[in-house]
């Protein structure tokens, strides 16, 4: 951006415990001015900082924005999106992208259909080590991908009533994994638990397919002491260890080995290899992913999560509460 271009006037609904960051990021974001944002109920965490606040979304839209970023509770995104894209005003959504499917679909097309930059706060695209990941896999370093496991497990977080843990965290392992091998899910079996006397599940442990057969597995809970964040994808070459938490990447290779038992002399098996810790850069995810949309509003090329590609985690994440109402492995439509 030149220095005689105005910068992009962006606004923030919601300031709770993901807005307070984005108003953070917002601040200091070159090229763009925070003008203003909105909660009904306030600014508890003193995330505006002198920024003006409103109760609406009207009034926000009333500054003449160029953009807005939408950190509300899920089950206001619909209204919140339509509004939004009604006023001509691109849009930045935290996941997922609303209550259902039919809600998603909604706000999907409205943007499209506006012409109107949309996108979704799926931040695990934006970590380091999954980015490593993914451009190691696409040169190749793995050849055949043959399983994709996630781990994403820890205490319960008392600012989430409005969804279970499928629609809340799992929607992060089902974006993350049909990014890094770019395979859309074909299948999915699920078993929910209920065990801290919600209304939502908060455990599900669940088994996929992704369009060229690759098996994926994912364990989510808010039921650990524990805080967990892993990406294993594993292939003919050896595997990826991606720990977003701790932002690290690892790569453990097969060492193929020849046995001197006859029962085994035709099994091709691998040993355990060398293990490498790549040093990779790390600039924070929600910066990261601040400035792809920033740069897709500006009609630059950038990767952000569309609007189109978090309905289709929406379809998953209900594909896989449907699997663990029923007891049945559920299809995806693509």
């Amino acid at each position: 951006m030149s220095p005689e271009t105005a910068p992009l006037r962006a606004g923030l609904i919601g300031l709770g415990m993901m807005g307070r960051h984005h108003a953070r990021v917002l601040r200091r974001l070159a090229g763009v001015e925070l003008v203003g944002v909105a909660d009904p109920m306030g600014d508890p965490h003193s995330a505006a900082q002198g920024v003006p606040r409103f109760d609406t979304v009207e009034q926000l839209i009333d500054l003449g924005i160029d953009y807005c970023v939408v950190a509300a509770p899920t089950a206001f995104h619909e209204k919140l999106g339509l509004t939004l894209a009604n006023a001509g005003v691109h849009a930045l959504v935290e996941k997922p992208l609303a209550q259902d499917v039919a809600s998603s679909r909604k706000v999907a097309e409205a943007f499209e259909a506006a012409g109107l930059v949309g996108a979704v706060g799926h931040i695990e695209r934006y970590n380091p080590a999954l980015q490593q990941l993914r451009a190691r896999l696409e040169d190749g370093q793995l050849g055949s991908v043959y399983q994709v496991v996630t781990r994403r497990q820890g205490p319960f977080p008392n600012r989430i009533s409005d969804v279970g843990v499928v629609k809340d965290l799992a929607t992060h392992d089902i974006d993350l994994t049909a990014w890094v091998t770019g395979q859309a899910y074909r299948s999915v079996s699920a078993r929910t638990a209920y065990k801290s006397g919600r209304d939502f599940e908060d455990l599900v442990a669940v088994v996929g397919q992704l369009a060229d057969g690759t098996v994926t597995n994912h364990l989510v809970n808010w039921l650990s002491p524990m805080k967990e964040r892993v990406t294993i994808v594993t292939g003919e070459r050896g595997c990826l260890i991606a720990d977003t938490l701790n932002v690290d990447l690892t790569f453990h290779n097969n060492a193929e080995m020849m046995t001197q038992w006859e029962a085994l002399s035709n099994f091709r098996g691998v040993s355990e290899g060398d293990m490498i810790r790549y040093a990779i850069s790390k600039p924070e995810p929600l910066q990261t992913e601040h400035e792809a949309f920033r740069d897709a509003v500006l009609g630059k090329d950038s990767d952000i999560v569309t609007m189109r590609q978090g309905l289709v985690n929406v379809v998953v994440a209900q594909a896989m509460l449907d699997s663990a109402s029923e007891g049945v492995t559920v299809s995806v439509e693509s």
